[in-house]
């Protein structure tokens, strides 16, 4: 079973960003974890469930066919979001290599051109609703959310056209139905491939 825990700050500090910040980069958290800020509450959660990073893999082999050259696909990129909002770590974000060069850990979210995240049972609700939230603040042009655990029909919704703070939703089908992914990419996705669990 998949779980999300919040990291509370040690004792006599404040809840600032930059302890928040701090904590994030400490937090020793077992291999294969994921460490996040998440409406300013540091999260961890286990590692993702076999059918998650089976999803995550059958989606970037697709994405090589349409990525050019100078562009990365990665699983382990720390986005940060504007303001406090947070620190995300998604699934799959699509952004030029040329960005990830130099020192750091996170990379500003607005310079993606594609976020993914796969719902867990676990954390679907930070997926639908904090994520979403805080890449159309960033500004991040497309949005896909996997979620094969919206209630009992699982689903791919794909966001775009960040204006205000809010995303427009761009397309919904339910696994077994096509989506397509749109320029730059011009890609259609068989979400039937998906495992939905």
């Amino acid at each position: 079973m998949e779980e999300t825990r919040a990291v509370d700050p040690a004792p006599g500090h404040g809840t600032d960003w930059d302890d928040l910040v701090r904590i994030w980069e400490e937090t020793d958290a077992p291999e294969g974890c994921k460490v996040e800020i998440i409406e300013e509450i540091v999260t961890v959660s286990r590692p993702p469930s076999k059918d998650h990073n089976t999803t995550a893999e059958l989606l970037q082999r697709r994405l090589y066919t349409v990525v050019p050259e100078e562009g990365g696909i990665y699983q382990t990129l720390g986005l940060s979001l504007p303001g406090r909002s947070g620190i995300c770590i998604p699934d799959l974000v699509v952004m030029e290599r040329a960005l990830l060069v130099g020192p750091g850990n996170t990379v500003p979210a607005s310079e993606s051109r594609l976020v993914v995240e796969i719902t867990s049972r676990a954390n679907a609700n930070h997926d639908r609703v904090s994520k979403v939230n805080g890449y159309a603040k960033a500004g991040v042009e497309l949005f896909l959310l996997l979620d094969p655990w919206h209630s009992g029909h699982p689903t791919a919704t794909l966001y775009g056209a960040p204006d205000g703070g809010t995303y427009r939703v761009l397309e919904t089908v339910e696994y077994g139905r096509e989506l397509t992914l749109p320029e730059p990419f011009g890609l259609v996705l068989d979400t039937g491939v998906l495992p939905a669990g």
